[in-house]
């Protein structure tokens, strides 16, 4: 029987105790791992949702006060047309073209209003990127990073401060 250095030649009770200890260990670790994992998935997904819930808000708005603006645009063109009428040697009669005049100043003022109102949602809203979850997963990854050597540090290929050979 070959006896390797640092490990006990006779397996004792402690030994086989030890061993579960670290599967165990092992075991909860992966399991709180994966938890973590899924916590941190659904996070980004509930930023990215609500983001692109907000972004989405605000081009509406800006629709709207698109078709506002298309619909002032149209009446300019008749209140025009009634103009050029009324100014035309046709006949000096018809006075309808204020009334179309004073429509496309209340559709240009709402338009106005809506698009102020799309220009600060799409603004208060950033890109849709899960900023919570990553700064999350930064934390964790330093915690991790500078958490102080164990006995044990499989990710370096060593044992007990024993380098092992590949």
């Amino acid at each position: 029987m070959s006896h390797t250095p640092g490990v006990p030649t006779d397996q004792s009770s402690t030994g086989s105790a030890r061993q579960q200890g670290i599967a165990a260990a092992i075991t909860e670790v992966s399991e709180r791992a994966s938890v973590l994992i899924r916590e941190e998935i659904e996070l980004a997904k509930t930023e990215i949702t609500e983001k692109t819930t907000r972004l989405a808000k605000g081009a509406l708005v800006a629709v709207v006060a698109g078709v506002f603006f298309f619909t002032a645009l149209f009446f300019v063109l008749i209140g025009c047309a009634w103009l050029l009428y009324y100014e035309l040697p046709i006949g000096n009669d018809f006075t309808y073209f204020w009334g179309f005049f004073a429509m496309a100043v209340i559709l240009v003022v709402l338009g106005a209003i809506a698009g102020l109102l799309a220009a600060k949602a799409v603004k208060s809203s950033s890109p849709p990127m899960p900023t919570m979850a990553i700064e999350e997963a930064h934390k964790i990854r330093q915690t991790v990073s500078s958490a102080p050597d164990t006995d044990t540090d499989l990710g370096r290929g060593r044992i007990d401060g024993t380098t092992l050979d590949s």
